[in-house]
């Protein structure tokens, strides 16, 4: 992952998918689906998942299932184009998209691919009704033990830092549902925010805040920089040829190079938009909740210098990204 080259600043340069019933709920018709999965808890304005209320603390509204698909495209742009990097020889026949969000990988791969099954599992039941014929979705926790009908040749796995407590588990869950030869990929995020030169300092409400939430995420078992340790744990489940694949993500358009710079200028809009739904619930939680403890008028106050910063092209900060994959022994 090297340095990215700095754009020098100038004066002007202006800063109806089928629902995987939980085992233990008796859920026998759609009167309690729709009070158990799609009551979603009310909060801040916001709304966020109802089944297994709390294990995700991002919300599950129409404003963030935008910004998630816009995420989306900032991934394309930062693997040029490819919706994964793992090199898979040939199209899987089944593939599973592991916390997949609104869907929108999941059908992007389903018609790429039309002859392979894609199934997509999430907490929050936000997939489109009308998606392509080999894409099928459940509400499930990826946390409990996996009772899939099939194995998979691909299992894929981005951004669910924050959301899996015990990897090293989900990666033997992983390991037992592939195929001989399968593999598994995972896209994710590290906090808290750095810079190559130095320009980001300790002082800034940009690193603090990202550095905050980092400490918010880790006092409840769900620490954001889970993908540090990805490709060593990859191999102690027993994959082979696991490979890590650093890239960035500017906080804005302070690159020089052309590709960074687009980067830069997605991921400034995915984190303004990203800011009030990362920091609600860890921020103003109380603390017997896992929270921090912070009014919202103290989380706005802090939110309102971090835009600044975002937009601030001086100060040269990123979000480092990893993809590591890994193939299960033939």
């Amino acid at each position: 992952m090297a340095d990215i080259e700095i754009t020098p600043l100038v004066p002007d340069d202006e800063g109806g998918a089928p629902i995987q019933d939980d085992p233990g709920d008796a859920i026998s018709d759609t009167t309690s689906l729709e009070s158990t999965i799609l009551a979603y808890r009310q909060e801040n304005g916001r709304t966020y998942h109802a089944y297994k209320d709390g294990k995700y603390v991002l919300p599950n509204d129409q404003t963030e299932n935008e910004r998630l698909d816009l995420q989306h495209n900032l991934f394309l742009a930062t693997f040029d184009g490819k919706l994964h990097c793992a090199p898979l020889a040939k199209a899987p026949a089944c593939v599973l998209d592991a916390g997949c969000g609104t869907g929108v990988w999941a059908i992007d791969y389903s018609d790429e691919h039309p002859e392979t099954k894609v199934t997509g599992v999430d907490l929050s039941p936000i997939q489109p009704s009308f998606v392509p014929p080999n894409v099928h979705f459940l509400i499930d926790d990826l946390e409990d033990d996996w009772t899939f009908n099939d194995n998979f040749d691909f299992i894929f796995t981005r951004f669910m830092t924050g959301s899996i407590r015990d990897f090293p588990r989900y990666f033997k869950q992983c390991f037992h549902s592939l195929t001989p030869g399968g593999h598994l990929e995972l896209i994710d995020i590290v906090y808290p925010l750095t810079s190559d030169d130095g320009t980001l300092k300790p002082h800034h409400a940009s690193y603090k805040w990202s550095a905050l939430l980092q400490e918010g995420f880790a006092g409840i078992d769900r620490p954001l920089n889970t993908a540090l340790k990805y490709k060593e744990q990859l191999t102690t489940a027993g994959f082979v040829d696991v490979v890590e694949v650093r890239e960035k993500w500017p906080i804005n358009a302070w690159p020089k190079d052309k590709k960074y710079k687009l980067i830069g200028s997605w991921a400034n809009e995915n984190a303004l938009q990203a800011l009030s739904a990362l920091s609600l619930a860890i921020f103003t939680r109380p603390k017997d909740q896992n929270g921090l403890g912070w009014s919202v008028e103290e989380l706005e106050s802090l939110l309102v210098q971090v835009r600044k910063e975002f937009k601030d092209k001086s100060i040269h900060a990123y979000w480092p990204m990893y993809s590591v994959y890994g193939k299960k022994p033939e």
